[in-house]
This record gives C-alpha cells, structure tokens and sequence, in this order.
C-alpha cells in the first residue's frame, strides 16, 4: 500500500513539475544559465535550452511511467539519479546562498531554497522506496493500453513546447502579464517589511579614510574631506516588488520611464533583447503598426540591451524606424519570452503581449 501511495505521489507530482515548466522551457533555461554561471560551467550555457526541453520532458515521461508501472527498472534508476542530482542542486542553492530560487515549478509557484530542498529529501526517500521495490510493480494496464499511454506521454511535451516556443507560455505567470499594472508591480507587496539601509559618509584625513554615520560624522573638525557616501544593509526585508528592475533610458542615458508609463496614447514596446538574436517574419506587421505610430496615432519604442551602434545596424536591415531605448538584459527576458515580443501599454498596463509570429 505504501508503495503504491509513493508512486502515485512521485507519478503525480513530477508530471506536475513537467507540465508547469514545459509551459515556459526558456524560464528553465534562463534558470540553468544562472546555475552555470555560478557552478563556472560556461560552456553549457549555450546548451540550456536544449537541457530545459529534454528535462521536462522527461519529468512528464518518467511520471507516467511510474503511475503506470512501466519498465520500472528502467525508470526507477533514471528518477533516482535525476532526484539525486536535484537534491544536489537544490541543497547547493540552499547552503550556498548564491541562488534564491531553484526554479523547480517555473515562475508559477515560486518555492524558497529551504522548501525546494526538503521537497527533493522528501521524493528522494520515496524514490529510494519505489528503486528497491521496483521488481514487485508491474503495469495494471494491457501492454497495448500501457504502451500507447507511453507514446502520449512523449508526443505530448513536445508539442507543448514546440507550441510554447513558437508563440508564448500558454499560462503566463510572469509579473508581465496582460492585465498587470506596472507601476502597481513595482511597489512593495501589502504588510512586507523593505530592506533597511543606513546611510554611510566617507570622508578622510592624512590619506587615511574612515566612515561615518550621519550623527558622529566630524562636522567641527575641517581637517576631514568629504569623499564619499554610501548605502548600506541593516536589515533584509521580507518581500521584494515583482518587478524592481524595469528602468527605461535612451542612449545618453536619460530616464524615459515615467514619460513611457503615463503616456495616454498606445504605447507598444517592441522588446528585442540582443538584436543579432532577433527572429523574422515580423517586419511588415511592424511597418503597418509603424505607419500609425507616423500618423501620431500610437506610441511605439524599440527596447534593448544591444548598444547605439548595434541598434542603427538592425534597423537600418528591418526597416524599423522607431527610436529604441534600453533596459536591462534580465528584465527583458522577464517581461517577453521571445526576441522580439511586443507589449501593448496602457498607461502602464499591460493589454496585450505577443510572440512575433502573432503580431497582430
């Protein structure tokens, strides 16, 4: 009975943790880049992509496979080697403190280190259970019955996300979703406490410099040169905004966010991350929506991390003729999850977000 209970807990939840990350493969992929740049494994980030599809496949496959008792020798050492490298990771990004999240369920459900860890101790007690006792279960289905559930269990992630990569995440969880309102996303959550700064002055004496706090600094001592101040923690708050990152500047570095978030008119944001990233078929839907942005009937701005001189080149060769602003990398991929991906602003709300073969 135990046994049956574990698989039924193992099946379920790695189908679950398959389903909701195969929605978003690039999330994954960006979390991989992130573990990689911390491990110094470099050299497997431009395979992320490739590892994101086949572990979340694999994670629906091997859940299936579990709740129908198919070839558990098989699976049973496959999941206990995929559990215990997830409890590797999960425990690394735990003791480390180099990595917040492990991203197990994708942006969906966002779990802290400590809870991704204990969940991976957890299914790896059970899957140890289901390895030792893998020769007592045995399909309860025909072979045929068994065998064409197996073959949906791998057609099916693939076309989920074959679909997902050629349009966008089917449930968007992401703080960019339509309906969202960005200035509303920038604040602090209800009730959580914020992180407590003390501000810091440096000033210095005979080539020697010291810090000072704004009640001790040496007001009557004129020998001191200010040199200097400085933010430091006190106190970690307890919740950050869900988007703290969206800053909006032109090439000479000049603020445009708030001109971008209250403006009444449409605002389109045509986010392209890297430019020489950026995927076709796109152009002409842009040049008709270009055309009404000529007529002063929209707003439109290309959104970057590439530089000036990238940018010229690009849309000298797609015939883009909206001007460009730049925003951090990381929150570009936050906010679209294709290069480009075009937002439709409302005063700073979100109505409508669209891969570039959807353009409308």
């Amino acid at each position: 009975m135990i046994l049956i209970l574990f698989r039924i807990l193992v099946g379920v939840l790695f189908i679950f943790s398959g389903l909701i990350k195969a929605n978003d493969p690039l999330g994954l992929s960006y979390k991989m880049d992130e573990f990689f740049e911390v491990l110094h494994l470099h050299a497997l980030i431009p395979f992320s992509l490739i590892f994101s599809l086949i572990m979340n496949a694999f994670e629906i496959i091997a859940g299936v496979a579990v709740l129908l008792g198919y070839r558990m020798r098989i699976f049973s050492f496959l999941l206990l080697l995929l559990i215990i490298f997830f409890t590797f990771l999960t425990g690394f990004a735990l003791y480390s403190g180099l990595i917040r999240e492990c991203g197990c369920f994708g942006d969906c459900i966002k779990l802290t280190a400590e809870q991704s860890f204990w969940k991976d101790v957890i299914l790896l007690v059970m899957i140890v259970v289901i390895f030792i006792y893998r020769k007592q279960i045995n399909p309860f289905l025909s072979a045929r019955a068994t065998g064409l559930l197996m073959i949906l269990a791998v057609l099916f992630p693939v076309a989920l996300q074959w679909y997902t990569l050629a349009h966008l995440p089917i449930v968007d969880c992401l703080p960019y979703k339509p309906g969202n309102n960005i200035p509303e996303k920038m604040k602090a959550p209800p009730g959580s406490t914020p992180d407590v700064y003390k501000t810091v002055l440096i000033y210095e004496k005979d080539g020697k410099q010291e810090k000072f706090t704004e009640e001790n600094f040496p007001w009557q001592d004129t020998t001191w040169k200010y040199v200097d101040r400085q933010d430091e923690l006190v106190k970690k708050g307890n919740a950050e905004p869900a988007i703290k990152d969206f800053i909006l500047t032109d090439f000479d570095g000049n603020n445009q966010t708030e001109a971008v978030l209250t403006e009444t008119r449409p605002m389109y944001l045509f986010l392209v991350r890297d430019v020489k990233e950026a995927g076709r078929g796109w152009e002409n839907k842009m040049k008709a929506l270009q055309e009404q942005w000529k007529a002063g009937k929209i707003m439109i701005y290309g959104v970057t991390s590439s530089n000036r001189a990238a940018v010229e080149l690009f849309s000298e060769e797609r015939g883009t003729e909206f001007p460009f602003l730049q925003m951090d990398g990381t929150a570009i991929k936050t906010a679209g999850r294709s290069t480009p991906c075009l937002i439709l602003l409302d005063q700073g709300t979100i109505r409508g977000k669209w891969h570039y073969n959807d353009i409308p």
